[in-house]
């Protein structure tokens, strides 16, 4: 026989939660800091060590346990952040400066930070990132460190400061306001002599830290064109962090960072399964250079960092399971700098579109980088296609077509009658699927689902399925579990903060999510939110959103031009 057995009432769960967060502490070990040992069975925001030893039975329950730290859970809330090259560059026309430009020849007409935050919101961007220095080390504020900085520029007699017209014009916008800060100089005498240059770094690092309110990620490219016979530099990476924490203790470090990893590519692709909870080899945080985006070896470029698979392979040598979230960087134009010859080459709304719903939709936070002209406004084009692209998320999202509907979750449960060696009777039962089911008030023509998982307690579905009743007649709880009258039109691997589905426009009244493959108890599935829209602009049949392995060839070495 096949009974339900329904989900935990809320308050057990509170009682569970509550009962796991008091043993999750993480205690330190000696030469491993900050690592949970194996005997904790609570939730984790940090890192879990992973041994050769590991069954993997074991390993599943410790990639169950790693949950996000505080920053990184704020971090990942945004979900859509703006991008803004502006500097050297955008006066020269070029992606990479040499470091030897004239100051005089940077000098906005009409620079309007306010303007920028303007044109970002209307996309319903949370977020934006200016890059304070580029690699040509032309600094966005005046700098008491060096000469090659705005100080000497014309722009505003010499006495500008982008860096804090952009950031006073988000705290008015509502923005939270993030830096870019490059390792690389290739103006700066210093570099390569490494303890000189790490500390001329670190003091330029403490100025934007220090005098531009709250700062709310550091990001850090790994790029390097220096080549085989060129300047070679020591960074002292952990110094740099011990520095932000210190200062800004709840900004997020990116990419050369613990707190967040570079996707792998440039065109705004993720992948199937995106996992924020990743193994790495070793116990420390430093960047690997010669694997940009990432940090203790990570390949970033990897298809697979986090399944099962990859867990039990880097256990064999070691390591621990981190909270490492993607961050998808990519341009509104085919360069990161303005260039004219690009004002007819803004991304169509249904490419923007497409990078949505993949990255935000897809477990990453978005960056898309939208450049300044040399008036020091964003220009026309981009702002109209970034309205754009919010008027159709806004007409999109709107109504949650879901809200106030009945939902419910249970798990199928066989019970099995047998006899044993001995001619007894016996019985146990089998734990089958958990499905997640939604009677709307009425029938309705939905053609987008959001699932999220509450990451709080951890990232765990492996698999599932999306199905709408297609039967006759009303669908009843003996249907729950049943595939007569069920019609699945999406499935797919990892779910996380966000999973978009998108898929043509069908009108149902009984919709049901299967857990088809889960790291822990899948009963603990119930969505921290679900939703069902409507995008009105939608074709009946969209064109396949690129897949990963399959994107336009990106920059290397770096992580940006």
């Amino acid at each position: 026989m096949r009974i339900r057995i329904p989900s935990r009432p809320a308050a057990l769960v509170a009682a569970v939660l509550f009962t796991l967060a008091g043993i999750g502490c993480v205690k330190s070990m000696p030469g491993k800091a900050g690592i949970a040992p194996a005997r904790d069975h609570g939730p984790v925001p940090g890192a879990v060590e992973i041994l050769p030893t590991d069954p993997p039975a074991e390993l599943r329950a410790k990639a169950a346990r790693v949950v996000p730290s505080a920053r990184q859970l704020r971090w990942q809330a945004l979900e859509f952040q703006a991008f803004v090259h502006f500097g050297m560059n955008t006066f020269t026309d070029r992606e990479w400066g040499e470091g030897t430009e004239d100051p005089r020849l940077f000098n906005p007409a009409d620079l309007d930070a306010g303007q920028w935050v303007e044109a970002v919101q209307a996309a319903g961007i949370k977020g934006l990132i200016v890059t304070a220095k580029h690699h040509d080390g032309f600094c966005l504020w005046p700098s008491l460190f060096t000469e090659h900085s705005v100080k000497n520029s014309p722009w505003r007699g010499g006495k500008g400061d982008v860096v804090g017209e952009v950031a006073e014009a988000c705290r008015k916008g509502g923005l939270a306001f993030g830096v870019y800060l490059s390792p690389w100089d290739r103006h700066e005498p210093s570099y390569g002599d490494s303890p000189r240059y790490n500390e001329h770094f670190k003091n330029q690092l403490r100025e934007v830290l220090t005098n531009y309110g709250e700062v709310s990620e550091v990001w850090f490219d790994g790029a390097c064109g220096e080549g085989p016979n060129g300047k070679r530099q020591v960074y002292d990476w952990a110094g740099y962090f011990a520095l932000i924490r210190e200062i800004q203790p709840g900004a997020v470090i990116s990419i050369m960072g613990p707190d967040a990893r570079w996707i792998g590519n440039e065109a705004g692709v993720t992948r199937e399964s995106e996992w924020s909870v990743v193994p790495v080899v070793g116990f420390d945080d430093l960047p690997d250079e010669k694997n940009p985006g990432g940090i203790a070896h990570l390949d970033a470029q990897a298809k697979d960092l986090g399944s099962m698979e990859r867990i039990a392979a880097v256990a064999t040598q070691g390591g621990r399971l981190i909270w490492y979230p993607g961050q998808v960087d990519v341009s509104i134009r085919p360069g990161w700098f303005y260039h004219a010859a690009e004002d007819d080459k803004v991304k169509s709304l249904d490419h923007l579109l497409d990078i949505y719903y993949t990255s935000v939709g897809g477990n990453a936070q978005l960056l898309l980088n939208i450049p300044p002209d040399k008036r020091g406004r964003i220009h026309e084009n981009d702002v109209r296609r970034l309205k754009e692209l919010g008027d159709r998320l806004r007409a999109t999202f709107a109504v949650n077509l879901a809200e106030g509907s009945k939902t419910e979750s249970g798990t199928e449960i066989t019970l099995v009658d047998g006899i044993d060696a001995r001619g007894r009777a016996t019985g146990y039962s089998k734990r089958g699927v958990t499905v997640f089911s939604c009677t709307l008030r009425e029938a309705r023509a939905f053609n987008v689902a959001m699932l999220m998982e509450d990451i709080g307690r951890g990232q765990n579905v492996e698999a599932f399925a999306f199905d709408v009743w297609d039967g006759t007649g009303l669908a009843t709880d003996r249907d729950f579990f049943g595939t007569t009258g069920w019609r699945e039109i999406a499935k797919g691997t990892t779910i996380g903060w966000k999973k978009l589905l998108r898929f043509p426009t069908v009108t149902a009244e009984w919709v049901r999510v299967r857990i088809l493959k889960s790291r822990r108890d899948a009963t603990f599935f119930l969505p921290k939110t679900f939703g069902l829209f409507l995008d009105p602009g939608r074709r009946t049949v969209q064109e396949e959103s690129p897949a990963w392995g399959h994107v336009p060839e990106v920059h290397v070495p770096g992580l940006c031009p």
